[in-house]
């Protein structure tokens, strides 16, 4: 199952990233920049989608899959709030928590996994809303203009980033409840 359609779309997202952040990197206007990238990663993010639904359509879905879907979507987010951090469009305290979040979750699922219980930090749908809210609010960040000259994404993108944040902590003290009683059997 490396190379079925949904796990090339899923590899696709993963090789895009050096794309993405290379953009910022060309000898280019930056707003042809800020597009270029922007472009891109809306690009990208609909593959998680896309990758997910064929998967089930196609019954192609696997447990390789499952593993390198959500790998694919951190290493994208992480690589694009790395970059906004850098071209100061976001907080190091919002990247911090969003990236530590990560970090402290995919940590947690493994240690779940060594003891038997990965079934109770299973994705939840707050999880995904928070996918979903960051895969949204980044291109705005992204862009850094006036998207159609009336929507200044930077300042909807701050207040979206800033949503995901609180997603992102909601998410990590649910599955943290989830782990503790798991956790605490095993200790006995």
């Amino acid at each position: 199952m490396f190379l079925t359609l949904p796990t090339l779309l899923t590899w696709a997202r993963i090789v895009a990233i050096p794309l993405i952040v290379g953009v910022f990197y060309l000898d280019i206007e930056p707003g042809h920049q800020n597009l270029f990238a922007t472009s891109l990663f809306v690009l990208v993010a609909l593959t998680d989608w896309l990758d997910g639904y064929l998967a089930r359509k196609l019954n192609q879905t696997s447990s390789f899959g499952a593993f390198l879907d959500p790998v694919a979507d951190k290493f994208l987010v992480c690589a694009a709030l790395l970059i906004l951090l850098e071209l100061g469009r976001v907080n190091a305290l919002v990247a911090l928590v969003i990236i530590g979040r990560e970090i402290a979750i995919s940590a947690l699922r493994e240690w779940m996994a060594q003891i038997g219980a990965s079934r109770s930090v299973a994705v939840h749908m707050v999880g995904k809303l928070k996918t979903t809210v960051q895969m949204v609010a980044i291109p705005f960040l992204l862009y850094d203009g006036r998207l159609f000259g009336l929507i200044p994404t930077r300042v909807w993108g701050t207040w979206l980033l800033l949503a995901a944040v609180v997603l992102t902590i909601w998410s990590m003290v649910y599955y943290l409840q989830k782990a503790v009683p798991e956790i605490r059997a095993k200790a006995r």
